[in-house]
Order: structure tokens, then C-alpha cells, then sequence
């Protein structure tokens, strides 16, 4: 009888340390991408989190760990919306849907919720080896999945043509976050949609 009890208080402490790990993950994944890396920090994250600053080393070694798993969440939930949005449409329609998704006013203003790269490219060089590495690993994922809708998939060219879209996309929408004038920032958008999606 006080096995069962020990294991179910083990097992009620083990989901509660495992629901604030998400949780912490979860604000630090909005963060990153609202604040940058730089401007995200820890006692911010925990208190946001609902978290005691000193609780934080109960769930990561260090600072960096905490960024290398936020990063991989946001690269996570961008890429679950990108599936998304190819599962909704016709195959023959999933690039030119997934461009349009990706440049429309909406995603522009989700910043904390959108894509890591457009939100942390600048940054990210600057970064620990685990952050790049989540980084590099999601810019592969991309390319891939870009590639993925082209007729001529596997071949030399699908994947150049892949590089380069997704070049154009992620320095797009890094350069309409950026300015401060709304019609610069939606021509913006509206030229590289309709250069991405000549045929």
C-alpha cells in the first residue's frame, strides 16, 4: 500500500515538473521570437511562466539549453502550420498556398507566432552551437518541403529553385517587419508572392 501511494505521488510530481517544463517552453518559444534571444531572459520566462526564477535550473543546465528548445518548438509549430496548409489544398496548389500563407498581412503581424527564422535570422549567428544547430536543422526541413512541390522534385533544379524561395520569403518578411511605413511593408510582400509565383 505505501509503494502505491510513493509511485502515485512520484507520478503526480513527475506530470506537475513535466506540465511547467511546457509551459516554460511554450512562453520561451513566444518570447524568442517577440524579444529576440537577446532580449529574452530567464526571470522574464518564469514569471511569465508562473514560475519562480530559481525553479528554472530544475527543468534546463543553462540559459542556452532553454533557447535550443524554445527555438525547436517555434521551428515545431511553424512547420505543423506549413503541413497544414499543404494538407488543406491540392497538391498542384500547395506552393503557391504555403507563399501565400507565408507572406499574407496576417503572418506579417503574428510575430510571436509565426516563422523563427524571419523573427531571429539576424540573431542567430550570434547564438550558441545548439541554437544554430535547431536553426540550420529547421532552413533543411524548409528547403525540403519547398522542394517537395515542384514537378521536377529530386533533381538539381527543384532544389536550387527551393533555396532561393525560401531565401526570398524569409528575407521578405524580415524586411516588412522592419520598416515603419504599412504600404512598404504590403508591397513588399505583394512583389516577392508575385515573383515566387510566376510560372
Amino acid at each position: 500500500m505505501m509503494n502505491i501511494m510513493r509511485n502515485t505521488k512520484l507520478n503526480a510530481r513527475t506530470a506537475a515538473k513535466e506540465a511547467s517544463h511546457e509551459r516554460i517552453v511554450s512562453v520561451a518559444a513566444r518570447a524568442i521570437r517577440r524579444s529576440g534571444y537577446d532580449g529574452t531572459g530567464v526571470a522574464d520566462i518564469m514569471k511569465e511562466a508562473g514560475l519562480t526564477h530559481g525553479a528554472f535550473y530544475a527543468h534546463f543546465p543553462s540559459r542556452e539549453a532553454m533557447l535550443a528548445e524554445a527555438a525547436t518548438r517555434a521551428c515545431a509549430e511553424a512547420a505543423a502550420l506549413t503541413a497544414d496548409v499543404v494538407a488543406s489544398v491540392p497538391a498542384d496548389q500547395a506552393l503557391a498556398s504555403m507563399l501565400r500563407a507565408y507572406l499574407s498581412p496576417e503572418h506579417l503581424k503574428q510575430v510571436e507566432m509565426g516563422c523563427p527564422l524571419a523573427a531571429l535570422g539576424s540573431e542567430t549567428a550570434r547564438q550558441a552551437p545548439e541554437v544554430r544547430r535547431v536553426t540550420t536543422r529547421h532552413i533543411k526541413e524548409m528547403i525540403d518541403a519547398i522542394a517537395r512541390q515542384s514537378p521536377d522534385w529530386g533533381q538539381p533544379g527543384a532544389h536550387e529553385r527551393a533555396l532561393v524561395t525560401i531565401a526570398t520569403m524569409v528575407g521578405t518578411l524580415m524586411l516588412a517587419r522592419a520598416v515603419d511605413e504599412p504600404a512598404l511593408a504590403t508591397s513588399l510582400c505583394e512583389a516577392a508572392l508575385t515573383q515566387l509565383t510566376k510560372t
